[in-house]
């Protein structure tokens, strides 16, 4: 079933704002500023065009400066002269200009901006579409995209008013939070005086909780998205899908009343909503054998083109779930699972290891095998000596040794560690802690953390509840708690710190959690004394992921904002899984 909202739950704002700032900005840049008159999608040729001005609409990639200076000195070589315009977006970075001047285009060229950071996927959705963001950030340690994510902000206060409550955890949110309020310092005027809409922010690093991300997804919408691959709030269902020999590109959003029904539903519940569904409509469509003309007239104008779309809408959604079906009982999808909740609960880590090697020698899939030994290594604080060294030989051995620096990647990242071999960073800590003070010890601990990188994933599990304790089965029908996104067995953690951070307006009560995700000097609070803020914007919450969001994590707060009376609008770099995670870590592409 879809999620009802209590009645007294906020009204989301309204976005299309959004989309109507940058569509209007668009026509005038390529219409009134560099008239444009025809779009080219570029793939890999070169447009062909007559046209005496080429314009490039482009991400600020070095490859796509290398892709327009070819084409350029293409057109020297040819004697040929043009007007080449190229409008950068979101923004244009000073790199991509030094590559211009490299190939020596640099003055042939005039650049510009589209600053295009929003885009609305969904009524309480909105993605930067910056899936390089996760690698460029958590790995390069490229800093490039956290102005991007200050002007993000800084457009959502200026549209829909201040923000009253600012919460963050990680680096990353930091630098970004820090540099959003110095913009809206330059820009004071524009939000003074304004009403709240939004009443609370918050601001996570994907890299505080990767064991979400890494996890098999069980809801309907993260199954698809794992499934087919969702891409701009779209998803392209093949033959198999739609019972013809053509694909079909289906947009998944609110409007789709099928699919906004199931979309949150453990997959366990979607085939029998599906099938009353399908009984529902039937129904109504024999409702028809009993009208008289007149009847028969308006059920034709007001009834049945709308009964015709849900039906087109239930097939597709019956289709998918016959494909996901197919394909999971090929991967012995239950036996994965059951591995999966294994390694989050820590109990029969040696069969798990064992599952994992069987997983490896069978050659399954690289990345899929790399999830669970990254899954196996944050859950343990990283792998004994022995399983690391043979769960990575075993692994080259299996897929190739092109793979050796996607493991270099991996450990850089925290994602696939090895513990300290002889004495551990515990014992460690223990000796010089017992030569010092307690406030000096617990320093000492954070630099200890700080430099392994470690998760303290079993300390964090159990002071936020992470599994719950469920006498009997968990009734995945009826849930009870966020868990349900995993079939009971673990609650986000992502999820957790924000439903914490509500109860207590604050950090506080928290310093301990804190401190074992390795951010006592990265968590903050901001609160500015806003007298306007109304009792209904403050149970509106906006939700920024730096680095991804998964779509387990969206459905778990939706339920959350079901049981307490919230609303909650998600903000993500991308939209993201566990196969785009290890597929921004790998250096073999697929």
């Amino acid at each position: 079933m879809a999620f009802p909202h209590r009645p007294d739950a906020p009204e989301l704002p309204d976005f299309s704002m959004l989309k109507r700032l940058a569509r209007d900005q668009l026509i005038y840049l390529l219409e009134q500023q560099h008239e444009v008159d025809k779009l080219y999608k570029v793939e890999n040729k070169p447009p062909f065009s007559s046209s005496e001005q080429l314009c490039f609409l482009v991400r600020p990639r070095i490859k796509n400066m290398r892709y327009i200076a070819n084409l350029v000195n293409a057109d020297k070589m040819a004697g040929r002269t043009r007007k080449y315009k190229v409008i950068f977006s979101p923004q244009k970075f000073y790199a991509c200009e030094m590559v211009l001047e490299e190939e020596g285009i640099y003055g042939d060229v005039s650049c510009d901006e589209w600053a295009f950071s929003l885009l609305p996927l969904d009524v309480d959705l909105l993605s930067m579409e910056l899936p390089e963001f996760f690698r460029d950030y958590f790995l390069e340690g490229d800093q490039c995209w956290i102005n991007t994510v200050a002007q993000a902000l800084h457009l959502l206060s200026t549209l829909y008013g201040p923000f009253p409550n600012c919460y963050g955890i990680g680096r990353c949110a930091k630098m970004s939070h820090e540099l959003w309020r110095k913009l809206e310092e330059e820009e004071d005027g524009e939000t003074k005086g304004r009403r709240p809409e939004i009443g609370h922010v918050f601001l996570l690093d994907r890299d505080v909780d990767f064991v979400t991300a890494l996890c098999s997804q069980v809801v309907y919408e993260g199954l698809v998205d794992d499934t087919f691959r969702v891409k701009c709030g779209s998803v392209d269902f093949g033959p198999e899908v739609t019972s013809s020999d053509k694909s079909l590109k289906v947009l998944l959003n609110a409007e789709d009343k099928v699919f906004n029904e199931i979309r949150n539903e453990h997959f366990s519940n979607v085939f029998g909503f599906l099938s009353q569904k399908a009984r529902n409509l039937q129904a109504q469509y024999d409702r028809r054998r009993g009208m008289d003309i007149k009847q028969m007239k308006n059920f034709v104008s007001q009834e049945l083109k709308g009964l015709k779309q849900e039906h087109r809408l239930l097939s597709l959604h019956i289709g998918a779930c016959e494909s996901i079906m197919k394909k999971k009982t090929k991967q012995d999808f239950q036996e994965l699972i059951k591995t999966e909740h294994a390694l989050l609960e820590g109990f029969s880590i040696r069969e798990s290891t064992n599952y994992i090697e069987e997983h490896i020698d069978r050659q399954v899939s690289p990345i899929e095998s790399l999830r669970l030994m990254c899954l196996l290594s944050i859950t343990e604080n990283g792998l004994i000596p022995k399983d690391y060294r043979s769960l990575k030989t075993q692994y080259l051995q299996s897929y190739g040794p092109e793979h050796l620096l996607t493991f270099s990647n991996l450990r850089r990242a925290g994602l696939l560690t090895e513990q300290a071999p002889g004495d551990t960073l515990t014992a460690m800590e223990s000796k010089v802690s017992k030569l010092v003070t307690d406030k000096a010890a617990g320093k000492i601990t954070d630099a200890f953390s700080s430099l392994a990188k470690r998760s303290n994933f079993r300390a964090i599990s159990k002071k936020l509840n992470l599994i719950p304790r469920v006498d009997g089965e968990y009734d995945l029908k009826v849930p009870r708690d966020m868990a349900y996104v995993f079939s009971g067995a673990y609650v986000p953690l992502s999820c957790r710190i924000i439903e914490q951070v509500l109860e207590r307006q604050s950090w506080q009560g928290l310093d301990e959690v804190v401190r074992l995700l390795n951010c006592s000097e990265l968590a903050f609070t901001d609160m500015t004394k806003e007298d306007k803020a109304s009792s209904e914007s403050l149970r509106l919450i906006l939700v920024v992921f730096l680095g991804g969001c998964t779509f387990s994590e969206i459905s778990a707060l939706r339920f959350l904002g079901r049981e307490k009376g919230y609303r909650f609008i998600f903000l993500t770099t991308a939209v993201t899984n566990s196969v785009r995670l290890m597929e921004a870590m790998s250096e073999v592409k697929a």
